[in-house]
């Protein structure tokens, strides 16, 4: 059987991560995978992490199973954090999942139960993962301008006009914040504006929002979602703790479910816990569990909250110098970086340019351009700026 098998394609990031291991250059740089690392070159452990475990590691008495829908705590203060004060904060249900990709693939699933005939449009680019998680699951997958490759920002207009097109057969996939692989974020305004175009065209509203707090603040980046959330009556709402809780290898993430009411929402969890019973019937328990001790206590709420702003003000401060370091070189091409959220941006650099930026400086970037700036440190920027401008010349 295994002999008919052609060779699989290499994930273009993760791929990139064994080539970059392989280098045995003292001056290599990662700014391909995408995680969080501080000055020293770490992903580390936050402290609110550190106390929930030596905390889960004297009162846990059981590894027994937690159930098809995880830790129902867990769910809870993912339906808070992400929903609070929201007239959607009632009729929302949770189910944990192993990370955001696996939410994105359960409600991909529903979505499929519910229309198989549905869907998706993807902002163009979007993260690598949503495509080939919505076609296995059997959705149709369609694009929507997003990304002006000119201004390095995004084309309202544009982006409006192609879904304007959607109709009540499709799902329009948003970026919560932080936009994978661009960079450039929605406004509030335009948050208002596709949720009109949702309300009277029927298609329904899918965010990812896997970089909470990663871009202005908790309040700022979470604002278009709970306008959204207050002002529809169905979505689907993909979350992630990898980045604004550092629980990357603990795969602890959520699939949550807006319905235009709470039994109607309760049906379609319902859905959900079959499917996770036919795929990988439980979440892995550890990440949640600390995430909920962590939520559901002011304390470490606090310690939590003052890290995640300090990581975020360092990635904006990353931003900053790269831009200032490059204008001092007399290289004014990539401004747009410091206008960019979150983790990512995208360069506008070619192949060819990301190819010599790994072969001549032992830079590793994405085929496509992305940079990963929070995996940049202190250090590094003034080698990277003459690297950028040496490849653009």
């Amino acid at each position: 059987m295994f002999t008919q098998l052609s060779p699989a394609q290499p994930d273009p990031i993760l791929s990139l991560s064994l080539i970059y291991n392989a280098d045995q250059r003292d001056n290599k740089m990662d700014l391909g995978i995408g995680v969080y690392r501080n000055n020293h070159g770490q992903t580390p452990i936050m402290t609110a992490i550190s106390q929930a475990e030596q905390r889960l590691l004297q009162t846990q008495t059981t590894k027994s199973y937690v159930g098809l829908a995880g830790s129902e705590v867990f769910n809870q203060c993912m339906i808070d954090l992400l929903l609070a004060d929201t007239s959607a904060h009632c009729r929302t249900v949770g189910v944990q999942t192993p990370g955001a990709s696996g939410a994105l693939r359960m409600l991909a699933d529903l979505i499929h139960v519910a229309n198989a005939n549905t869907t998706v449009w993807l902002t163009d680019p979007s993260y690598v993962n949503h495509k080939p998680v919505m076609e296995a699951a059997g959705l149709k997958v369609k694009f929507y301008p997003y990304f002006d490759s000119v201004t390095k920002r995004v084309n309202t207009d544009a982006m409006l006009s192609t879904l304007a097109q959607a109709g009540s057969n499709d799902v329009v996939l948003l970026h919560g914040c932080c936009h994978n692989p661009t960079g450039a974020d929605i406004g509030i305004e335009d948050w208002q504006a596709i949720t009109a175009l949702a309300n009277k065209n029927g298609f329904m509203p899918f965010v990812d929002m896997a970089y909470l707090g990663f871009g202005d603040s908790l309040e700022q980046d979470g604002a278009g979602l709970k306008f959204m959330a207050d002002n529809i009556e169905e979505m689907a709402i993909a979350t992630s703790c990898s980045k604004n809780f550092g629980l990357y290898r603990e795969r602890t993430g959520a699939a949550l479910l807006v319905g235009n009411t709470i039994n109607n929402a309760q049906n379609a969890k319902g859905r959900i816990l079959t499917l996770a019973r036919a795929s990988y019937t439980m979440p892995p328990d550890h990440g949640a569990a600390l995430v909920a001790d962590i939520l559901t206590d002011t304390a470490l709420t606090a310690v939590w909250k003052q890290e995640l702003t300090m990581m975020q003000q360092r990635i904006i401060g990353l931003r900053q110098r790269l831009v200032k370091t490059l204008a001092a070189k007399g290289c004014d091409q990539f401004s747009f970086i410091a206008d960019h959220k979150g983790m990512f941006s995208m360069t506008g650099l070619s192949p060819e340019q990301i190819m010599r930026l790994r072969d001549e400086f032992a830079i590793y970037a994405v085929g496509d351009g992305r940079v990963n700036i929070a995996g940049l440190q202190e250090q590094q920027i003034d080698y990277l700026a003459d690297a950028l401008i040496a490849v653009t010349q």
